[in-house]
């Protein structure tokens, strides 16, 4: 996957597959401290310890469409390649996270990509998901959260609406002194 936001899509398009409602994802940078960390929290069916085990194994997946499993182990690898790692945390019934770092000074640092048209095109395509996306950067926060919408994502027209508000969000906490880095 070419960027973070890819890899946000494919995380929450796994709480989604697992019958997770609320799905809570952030990201957070901390210049000072170089680092940035992903994180997706949902409340869907969650994995059996054999599951959990296996869960970044490129040739595992529990999935009947496809034969291997290339998200959670090549964010693994992604974060690895920068001196960070990932973690997971699961239990069958009690919904996952999803926790990557990464040292973003690192020359193989992945950018963090387009997420408001990532986060977009998860809302019109699961409109039924409750979503809650934080970004912060040092210190400063965004967040976006589907609970607070007076509309439904009934259009179009309403999903581009709301994704050009979390691109002018994003903007304004870039201006904030984030060095342009979203």
């Amino acid at each position: 996957m070419e960027d973070l936001s890819l890899h946000l899509l494919d995380i929450i398009e796994n709480s989604v597959e697992a019958g997770a409602r609320p799905i809570e994802a952030r990201i957070t940078e901390d210049r000072a401290e170089d680092v940035l960390v992903l994180e997706v929290a949902d409340d869907g069916k969650g994995m059996d310890d054999g599951t959990l085990q296996r869960a970044t194994d490129p040739f595992f997946t529990t999935r009947s469409t496809r034969r291997v499993g290339l998200g959670l182990s090549m964010l693994a690898e992604a974060a690895r390649a920068t001196g960070g790692q990932m973690a997971i945390e699961s239990a069958s019934g009690s919904g996952t996270r999803v926790r990557a770092s990464f040292r973003p000074s690192h020359i193989d640092m992945k950018p963090v990509g387009d997420i408001p048209g990532t986060l977009t095109i998860l809302l019109c395509g699961h409109p039924e998901i409750d979503l809650r996306y934080d970004h912060t950067v040092d210190g400063e926060t965004f967040t976006f959260d589907t609970g607070d919408l007076d509309e439904d994502l009934a259009s179009p027209a309403d999903c581009m609406r709301i994704g050009e508000s979390i691109r002018r969000g994003l903007a304004d906490l870039r201006g904030k002194g984030s060095g342009g880095r979203l």
